[in-house]
């Protein structure tokens, strides 16, 4: 039930979060199912996610919503909504993603607060090896339905600290105390989101919870999509030229619209025009320099590699769009309240990584040496990563940012070793003495 006539609904079904067997979308829907008005504490009021049947079937909330204030929430707030996925995907072997809680316990009703009508809180009991996010108001004394907000098998979530206080009772005269809290996610492992479903935890308490009061966020791995590498280049004979420009992406992380910051759309807007956004990587070799020994000895050469990773517009991209590559984001939000909690970090294979993340932060040239043997020629090519982040219409946000390191080198020669590849496969960064790094 919406009960603001002013919210227009999507046309069509919108795009899930597939994570194994568990589909995540978000509504900006709600119904309110009890406030604190007639009470003499602070303005509250508890809102139940309804996504609309016609633009998301099946879809349940993982929990009521606290809010402090007695506005209409719709249309301004967003939270997730989960539905039970194809039973033949990842995942499907471990059981099924969703279940209904088994039972409520009761954390807290309203007796005494002179409140103009009856309320109170419960925690969803669930069956083992699921977990509730999030506890469950009631407009009486009674326990909510068990159809009114489903439980997640357990090892699609990670457990997550109380965040800031959302609302409390204090000073309402109700018998019993009461404190509602958000979740707050845990820094994000490589290659994985962990975010707040947007609902609740409480304690019968004004005092933070510790430990007794379990916090849980919703996780999932960036999909990313891998395509052939470009293929390394070979010399045929005595002649050098530059490799062709890749058109493919070499890799696509797809990135969740909260993730995104985006400056040409407002958060919910992101969320009906562009659900995901692609951070496409394509790979290329670039000719650093080659030289043709035609003498009758082995000779030493030198070559000069610039940096192409621009700090200033690193900094640009990730001020844009939130993103970061050396580690987890967001940034800092500046007071700004983002629409769902949560933290991110890109694969090490995406960012390139691996070894070390000092790559995206040094400036100076490289230099690349090598013995060249008589009647040879040797040819260094480096390879660099270019990040584009694309809405899903396919319009760039933000600038676009290149990536090398002292380990993106590669020696080719002609003619080749009889009967040694190193020569012609090892990365000069490999070679020994080779290759002077900036710090």
């Amino acid at each position: 039930m919406n009960t603001n006539d002013d919210v227009a609904l999507p046309a069509r079904q919108m795009e899930s979060l597939k994570v194994e067997n568990l589909l995540i979308n978000f509504t900006t829907e709600f119904h309110r199912i009890w406030d604190t008005r007639g009470s003499k504490a602070k303005p509250g009021a508890f809102w139940r996610p309804t996504p609309p049947p016609d633009v998301l079937p099946g879809f349940f909330p993982l929990g009521d919503v606290a809010v402090s204030g007695n506005d209409n929430v719709n249309g301004k707030r967003v939270v997730a909504v989960v539905c039970e996925g194809d039973p033949q995907s990842e995942g499907a072997t471990k059981g099924k993603a969703l279940s209904r809680p088994d039972d409520y316990e009761q954390v807290w009703k309203d007796s005494g607060s002179g409140s103009r009508t009856d309320g109170s809180i419960w925690r969803p009991i669930p069956p083992d090896g699921y977990v509730a996010l999030g506890l469950v108001c009631s407009n009486n004394h009674e326990k909510p339905s068990l159809n009114a907000v489903r439980c997640v098998r357990a090892d699609l979530v990670i457990a997550s600290g109380v965040g800031d206080v959302i609302w409390d009772d204090r000073g309402s005269g109700a018998e019993q105390n009461f404190s509602a809290w958000s979740t707050d996610p845990p820094a994000a492992a490589a290659g994985e989101i962990y975010f707040a479903p947007g609902t609740f935890v409480g304690a019968a308490s004004f005092s933070k919870p510790a430990t007794h009061v379990a916090a849980y966020s919703l996780r999932m791995q960036i999909p990313l999509q891998t395509n052939p590498a470009p293929e390394a280049p070979v010399l045929m004979g005595f002649s050098v030229s530059s490799p062709l420009e890749t058109s493919e992406a070499t890799q696509i992380a797809t990135i969740p619209w909260f993730a995104v910051e985006d400056v040409a759309l407002e958060p919910i807007e992101r969320l009906s025009k562009s659900p995901l956004y692609q951070l496409e990587r394509k790979d290329q070799y670039v000719l650093v320099g080659y030289c043709h020994n035609t003498g009758a000895k082995g000779r030493f050469f030198k070559w000069t590699a610039p940096r192409v990773t621009d700090r200033t517009l690193l900094r640009i991209f990730t001020d844009s769009t939130s993103i970061k590559f050396r580690t987890e984001w967001p940034i800092e939000t500046s007071g700004r309240v983002l629409p769902i909690k949560f933290s991110a970090r890109l694969s090490k294979s995406f960012s390139r990584t691996e070894t070390s993340s000092n790559g995206w932060m040094a400036s100076k040239s490289i230099e690349v040496v090598a013995i060249i043997p008589k009647n040879k020629i040797m040819a260094v090519y480096q390879l660099q990563s270019h990040y584009e982040l694309l809405r899903k219409d396919g319009t760039q946000v933000a600038v676009n940012i290149a990536y090398t390191d002292s380990d993106s080198f590669y020696l080719a020669e002609y003619p080749p070793e009889v009967d040694s590849e190193t020569t012609a496969t090892l990365p000069v960064a490999d070679i020994s003495a080779a290759t002077n790094t900036a710090p």
